[in-house]
């Protein structure tokens, strides 16, 4: 046993399908409405380690609603994981300690003043294979980030990030393509494969 790694486990409270060789932290925690049973969704290797939070709340009857992470993914100490828009988050990806990724919040411009008793916006968000949140970073409802992106410690995303580019501040911009000279992106979509690709990325602005 390592020290601050979470155990190996078959079952675990409010997760509905645990892949084999999971590992769960005694204080990851659950929360949840309803009688649906596939909306929590771990493949195998998956750890989450002490702390983390997962949130499905009122559940609506949308297929793509839930959490559903990928083989080999490790999400580090106190993520916030909501999943209340859908929450698709793909294989070997790591989420930083203290990362949040919201895929729901509260209307503003409608309704009362008080907030809370505006409707609820809910939309998915997916992190796609081989993509790095870092440590405290935010990413909001609707938002995809690549596969092999980055987003760096303490990012604020509120918009896509694309496969194989790094993005960084408040609110996150995207910087510059990862260096992969010498490497070849399997899927063929990163566009750090030709500095042509993410020029076009950063003229955006």
């Amino acid at each position: 046993m390592l020290l601050g790694v979470p155990e190996v486990t078959s079952r675990f409270a409010g997760i509905d399908v645990l892949g084999t060789g999971c590992r769960v932290d005694a204080s990851v925690s659950v929360m949840r409405y309803g009688e649906r049973s596939d909306v929590l969704c771990l493949a195998d290797e998956v750890s989450l380690y002490a702390n983390t939070r997962l949130v499905l709340g009122d559940v609506v009857a949308d297929p793509c609603v839930g959490i559903r992470i990928g083989a080999r993914t490790i999400v580090n100490v106190g993520a916030y994981l909501s999943g209340e828009g859908g929450l698709e988050i793909g294989a070997d990806v790591l989420i930083g300690p203290h990362a949040k990724l919201l895929s729901a919040g509260h209307a503003i411009d409608e309704g009362d003043w008080i907030i809370a008793r505006n409707r609820i916006t809910r939309a998915r968000i997916v992190v796609e294979d081989g993509a790095w949140i870092g440590a405290g970073a935010i990413v909001l409802e609707g938002v995809r980030i690549g596969r092999g992106a980055v987003v760096a410690a303490g990012a604020l995303v509120r918009q896509d990030v694309p496969a194989g580019m790094v993005a960084a501040g408040m609110p996150a911009r995207v910087l510059r393509a990862r260096r992969l000279e010498g490497l070849v992106d399997p899927a063929g979509t990163a566009p750090a494969a030709s500095r042509r690709g993410w020029r076009r990325w950063l003229a955006r602005g």
